[in-house]
């Protein structure tokens, strides 16, 4: 299909155009050769006439008229019986009707004129006229004529009369070779468009039978690396990458789903296992009761808040309405650090938080934002080790604003660092939970102008900086949708 559609637009386009450049340049080049042969012919018929027209202006200038006139006429007929071209030549001399009066061949047939050229010399301002005909045995001819400048008794016209064949076999030899050119020229245009055409089509037909297959659900079908540096050349790189991306997303896909199953799997065991235990005791005040009853709602908010992930992150990969209006960054970052405080205490942690005196306006969704401190400060609470510390910072510098979260974990290997932020992945040092904290966070970040920046050493911790445009009017209808 690309063949076909691509080869017949070369043919209907390039081709097609290259066919009428050729055609035009062959008639402008034999309509060209055609007048200066033949025009060849006419010229020197005239030029004989000129210089017989000079010697007749000589003749008879001391007599008068009538015997200037007179002597004239018998200048001409000698000239005509002393034609000394008679292999090249037929002269003629005609009277004011036409009728030929003397010949260089002393034969006074009119086979030899048809009168075309006697009367455009009667009619044209320059008292020349020419023709081009056939006889009768079918020899093609020309006649060129011109009115005598002079009166030269009864002869009014000079007739020259010359054979076209070696002329029109010239002329037949110059189109043959012009037409054998133009179809070289034709033919090398074919072949080479040809050959270019199917450099494209080929590694077009390739690349489309990849994408087919890949659109299929084939993730490991590749491209042969192409041999030309172009741009069908990066085409196929572009697919190849493109394939490579989708599989690795479609891995991340899998084991996001295995691992999701996995975290989803274990608080609904524990669930079910109290559930049948409590289900065995009739006094609520026993304290596997109460235990039970405990573990069955730690577990339960815990399912929730995954739930909740995944529907957010759901939502934020099919867009969502941002309500967003002017905020203060440092009372956002507050009522974050109020909020997870106890249980940072109840892990065994230390934060450290110092509120900036001044406001940071920012414009943002309230409920969003809360979202990004609420899923940072968790992911520093669970990558920390007992007895370490958590930092909040905040910090303003130009027309930016910046909220660091940093913790002293475990940190994250350099190979996974630019990772983190891609959807469906978790590092091999993760810990429980849905691994799309992160994911979320750029998401809103990105859709509110910001940026999330992640720096982390291995075995000594991880910084994560969110950074926002101070709020200017005008911003209001800027970052309404993800």
């Amino acid at each position: 299909m690309a063949a076909a559609g691509i080869t017949k637009r070369w043919v209907r386009g390039s081709l097609l155009i290259t066919v009428l450049v050729i055609l035009a340049a062959e008639v402008m080049f034999l309509y060209t050769d055609y007048r200066e042969l033949y025009g060849s012919v006419q010229r020197a018929a005239e030029s004989r006439f000129s210089t017989i027209a000079g010697r007749l202006q000589a003749t008879g200038t001391a007599g008068d008229a009538n015997e200037t006139s007179e002597s004239r006429g018998q200048a001409l007929r000698r000239t005509v019986e002393q034609f000394d071209e008679k292999d090249k030549f037929e002269f003629m001399l005609l009277d004011a009707q036409g009728v030929i009066l003397a010949t260089s061949s002393g034969t006074m047939t009119r086979d030899l004129t048809d009168g075309t050229d006697f009367l455009s010399a009667q009619t044209s301002a320059s008292g020349k006229g020419h023709d081009i005909f056939t006889t009768p045995q079918g020899e093609r001819v020309m006649a060129v004529t011109e009115l005598v400048p002079y009166a030269a008794g009864n002869v009014a016209a000079m007739r020259l009369v010359t054979s076209l064949t070696l002329v029109d076999r010239q002329w037949w030899n110059t189109v043959t070779a012009a037409t054998g050119v133009g179809v070289l020229v034709l033919v090398f245009t074919i072949w080479s468009g040809l050959f270019f055409v199917r450099s494209i089509v080929r590694p077009l037909g390739e690349i489309e039978a990849t994408a087919t297959k890949i659109a299929k659900g084939d993730l490991q079908v590749r491209l042969p690396d192409n041999r030309y540096n172009d741009e069908v050349g990066r085409l196929c790189k572009t697919i190849n990458q493109m394939a490579e991306d989708l599989a690795e997303t479609e891995r991340l896909k899998n084991e996001f789903i295995s691992s999701v199953s996995h975290e989803l799997r274990t608080p609904l065991t524990s669930i079910k296992g109290w559930v049948e235990t409590i289900r065995n005791i009739d006094d609520p005040t026993d304290k596997n009761y109460q235990r039970g009853l405990s573990v069955i709602g730690t577990e339960t908010d815990r399912l929730y808040t995954m739930v909740e992930e995944l529907l957010d992150f759901s939502r934020l990969q099919n867009g969502i309405k941002l309500n967003c209006q002017v905020l203060d960054l440092v009372a956002e970052a507050t009522d974050a650090a109020l909020f997870v405080e106890a249980r940072i205490r109840q892990e065994g942690l230390h934060f450290v938080y110092e509120e900036p005196p001044d406001p940071y306006p920012v414009w943002a969704d309230p409920a969003r934002l809360h979202q990004v401190f609420i899923n940072i400060l968790d992911n520093a609470i669970k990558y920390s080790e007992p007895d370490g510390t958590i930092f909040l910072t905040l910090t303003r510098r130009g027309d930016s604003v910046t909220a660091a979260v940093r913790d002293q974990g475990r940190g994250i290997a350099p190979d996974d660092l630019e990772k983190v932020k891609q959807k469906f992945f978790k590092a091999k040092n993760s810990v429980r939970g849905s691994g799309i904290g992160l994911a979320v966070v750029d998401e809103i970040i990105t859709a509110l102008g910001g940026r999330v920046d992640i720096a982390s050493t291995l075995g000594q911790g991880t910084t994560v900086s969110i950074t926002l445009p101070v709020y200017h009017p005008g911003q209001e209808h800027l970052h309404e949708k993800i």
